[in-house]
């Protein structure tokens, strides 16, 4: 036995997609924090924008962060080792990295 049929027309089931697409969209900026898109497509969304850069600035010191308490966590001579610089040289453009993120945030 068919199914009945949910849209009237290939139209109206497209219609209806379309809108799905754009709720999901808007579900995924909100569940990131990020305000929506300019309702005009060419004007720029500076708010967006920067609240994207601020959240990726927090996250970035987070990680920065536990990756201090770690290395603080390691013996003195796993600190000392290749290992041990390798994890120090990435720390160092982990940092360069948010301090250049935050004058962008602040600017």
């Amino acid at each position: 036995m068919p199914q009945a049929r949910k849209y009237n027309s290939h139209a109206d089931r497209q219609t209806a997609y379309r809108k799905r697409q754009e709720a999901a969209r808007q579900r995924d900026l909100q569940d990131r924090g990020l305000p929506a898109l300019p309702v005009i497509p060419c004007l720029p969304g500076h708010a967006r924008w920067n609240a994207a850069s601020k959240r990726a600035l927090e996250l970035l010191t987070m990680v920065h962060a536990e990756m201090s308490a770690y290395f603080d966590e390691r013996t003195k001579t796993w600190q000392e080792s290749d290992r041990g610089d390798a994890f120090t040289e990435q720390m160092d453009a982990l940092e360069t990295i948010c301090s250049d993120l935050a004058e962008v945030c602040n600017a």
